[in-house]
């Protein structure tokens, strides 16, 4: 670990810790970890024994206290990691989110999770959005005694255009991922999944991500980086065998950002959440799916009643499996 915890943007009651990870052709490569923990009365509450690990998605950082304060409230210590070259880690003269192998990212959560202390008889919730989500499935499979549970807000388990337009897409990114890994894909991102956030902002719970880490347009992508993310999809459709329970938080409706309308405020506009759903069936024996009608991709950036809907529920998975466990 480098120095000791400190105070972090977020403000009061929120920490964090920079991890190193050593160097690469970039130079020196960090992950992030933010704390916010359980005070006064809430460290004898039903989840005083859990510990979650919150993961962030691409093109993206942990900025979300209410969050934290949703696990807090009910006693467990609350810890989001920001990636390598994500967000907080991200240093000067660094691709944003480049990585050729997924499983490269058990050294930052390794990092994390020693950096967590001494976890002898605590539980561990993993808690990933869309690549986030996708990074969790894939980490827990490789270690499946280590999670007691995981919540997944709309992971990223498959590619937007199916199955066979992966495998019919995967070759050709695999070639360019030998040869030319750094080489920028083309994407088509008009900005509107940022507006319809900002559309739906909430007054009373006003966020302020930082523009950098988070921009309105995402960044190029790399052949590395997509034949990494192919490969862990194509992983997810071979079925992960994860044991522990899941609960997995989906919008109801999917629509493509083709053009701007206020219809793009209450659906993903990111994913086909109807595929996520059908591949997060293969994730393990014991998956709920929760639908979210008027949700956004990030089920808890949604407009305030979708939002109150998507803690509801997943207050009430918790409270009958994690709570019990």
């Amino acid at each position: 670990m480098s120095g000791e915890w400190a105070p972090d943007i977020l403000g009061r009651g929120f920490e964090q810790l920079t991890l190193p990870l050593g160097a690469d052709d970039e130079g020196e490569v960090v992950a992030t970890l933010v704390r916010h923990l359980p005070r006064g009365l809430f460290r004898d509450r039903a989840l005083r024994d859990v510990d979650v690990l919150y993961v962030h998605g691409w093109s993206d950082y942990f900025f979300q206290p209410g969050i934290a304060r949703f696990w807090t409230d009910r006693g467990a210590r609350f810890y989001a990691l920001d990636l390598r070259k994500y967000g907080r880690s991200l240093r000067a003269g660094q691709t944003p989110g480049f990585i050729t192998d997924l499983a490269t990212y058990d050294e930052d959560i390794a990092a994390a999770l020693e950096a967590m202390g001494d976890r002898r008889g605590r539980r561990l919730v993993l808690f990933g959005h869309s690549t986030g989500g996708l990074i969790l499935s894939l980490w827990a499979a490789r270690h499946p005694r280590a999670a007691a549970a995981l919540v997944l807000n709309a992971p990223w388990l498959e590619f937007q255009l199916g199955a066979a337009g992966r495998a019919a897409l995967a070759a050709a990114i695999d070639l360019g991922a030998r040869f030319r890994p750094r080489n920028a894909i083309p994407q088509v991102d008009l900005g509107f999944y940022s507006r319809a956030q900002r559309e739906v902002a909430d007054p009373d719970d006003p966020l302020s991500p930082n523009a950098r880490w988070r921009p309105d347009v995402s960044p190029p992508v790399q052949n590395g980086w997509l034949d990494a993310i192919l490969v862990g999809h194509a992983t997810v459709a071979k079925g992960l065998g994860i044991p522990a329970p899941i609960c997995v938080l989906l919008s109801a409706r999917s629509m493509p950002p083709t053009r701007w309308s206020e219809a793009l405020t209450r659906v993903d506009t990111v994913l086909v959440v109807d595929e996520i759903a059908r591949a997060a069936l293969r994730l393990g024996p014991s998956v709920t799916i929760e639908r979210i009608d008027g949700a956004l991709h990030d089920v808890f950036l949604s407009r305030r009643e979708a939002r109150q809907e998507a803690y509801a529920r997943l207050a009430r998975w918790v409270d009958g499996i994690v709570s019990r466990g």
